[in-house]
Order: structure tokens, then sequence, then C-alpha cells
């Protein structure tokens, strides 16, 4: 298991534009040869946006891009001409195939921050397709097979348990709160790496909040 701190995150972003970026992996201008991937993800990306803030037209392609809510609402409109909603507890995935643009916004009057997750699809190509799913319950994992992935988002009480899924690479994301993970204590923002993750447990040392990516598919 590989810990990695939230402090060791590379903070990107346009703090004067409202817009506050923290990277797990190797980034835009911030390469890292040792820090390309894991399993299938090869960006965590925590975002803040002040209100009215927001990335452009952007592109993307061959990448199953999911995001989770933590606080506050996202517009996401991309240019099959689609604008949705994003609120905390919604999963939102757009995979971009073989090319397609978006824009992302925080066009409320409060903070937005969300976690942002790359994933690297099985295959190249293909048609880009969206999909959002409200309020998703702790005990629906959600699959995405383009990249032999499955996530689990785990919402806990302090002192309650989860099993952690056993797999061939298993990404685990605290988003709030403090967690015990095989002896190791995690804080927000906090992941851990596990390679053949077997029998594992994660248990809440305060009200938390947990991504889990569970991966089949091989590393690159």
């Amino acid at each position: 298991m590989d810990v990695r701190r939230a402090g060791e995150r590379y903070r990107g972003g346009d703090p004067e534009a409202g817009i506050e970026s923290w990277h797990a992996f190797s980034f835009g201008p911030h390469y890292d040869p040792d820090n390309l991937r894991f399993g299938a993800v090869i960006a965590c990306n925590e975002e803040r946006l002040a209100p009215g803030a927001g990335f452009d037209e952007h592109p993307h392609s061959h990448t199953e891009i999911v995001t989770w809510v933590v606080e506050g609402e996202l517009t996401h409109r991309d240019s099959t001409g689609r604008e949705t909603r994003v609120r905390p507890g919604d999963v939102q995935r757009l995979s971009s195939a073989a090319g397609v643009r978006h824009v992302e916004r925080n066009d409320g009057t409060a903070p937005l921050t969300f976690v942002q997750m790359w994933l690297a699809p099985l295959e190249p190509g293909g048609e880009p397709s969206y999909e959002i799913v409200p309020g998703i319950a702790d005990s629906t994992p959600y699959a995405v097979p383009e990249a032999g992935a499955m996530l689990h988002a785990r919402r806990l009480a302090a002192g309650e348990r989860t099993a952690v899924p056993d797999g061939a690479h298993v990404y685990v994301h605290v988003v709030r709160g403090r967690v015990r993970l095989d002896g190791a204590e995690l804080d927000p923002g906090d992941a851990a790496r596990v390679t053949a993750a077997e029998s594992l447990e994660a248990t809440a040392l305060t009200p938390a909040e947990l991504l889990i990516w569970e991966m089949t598919g091989p590393a690159a």
C-alpha cells in the first residue's frame, strides 16, 4: 500500500480567476514520470471554484472522466448541446472517446468543490457518451467497463467500518473526515494506492466520505 498525502499534491489552477486545483498525478505543466498513473487512474483532481468561476470550453479524448461533487453545484455543458447540473452525491461520467469538448462552471452563489478522476480506457476511440446518476447509494457501485473499473462511494459515521474491495489495483481517496486503512490514518485529500488488495477494511475515525476505485484492467 502506497499512501500519498494531500500536501504532496501538485497545486495548479488560477487563484486570481477563482480556481484552485490539487493534482494527485502528473498533470499539465507538472510532469512527473514516476507518477503517471495507477491502474486505470491517470488523474485525481480536487477543484474548488468560486461563484462565477469555471473552465471554459476545452477538449478531451480517449479518457473516461468521472466527477463527484463535494459541495455546491457544477454546471456542465458539452459539444453535443447537453447541459446538466451536478450536485453532491451525484456521479457524472463523460466518456470522451474519439473527442468531445465541454465547459465546467460554478454558476451558483456558493463555493463549489468537486473531485474529478480520469481513467484510461482499455481501447481507444468510439463515440462520446454522457451519464449522470443522481444521489447514488453507498450500496450501489458505479461501473466504468470501458476502463475495467468500478467506483464505490462510502459515507461512514464515526466508528463505522467498510470492506475495501479486493482487486489487482484499488485506489482509495478520502473526500472528507479521517479513516484508518491497514494501520495508516488518512485525512482529507490523502489517498492510498493498493496493489493486489485483499481482505482490507477501512474504519472511520470521524464522519467520513471515501471514493474507492476497484480496477481489474491492466496498468500501463
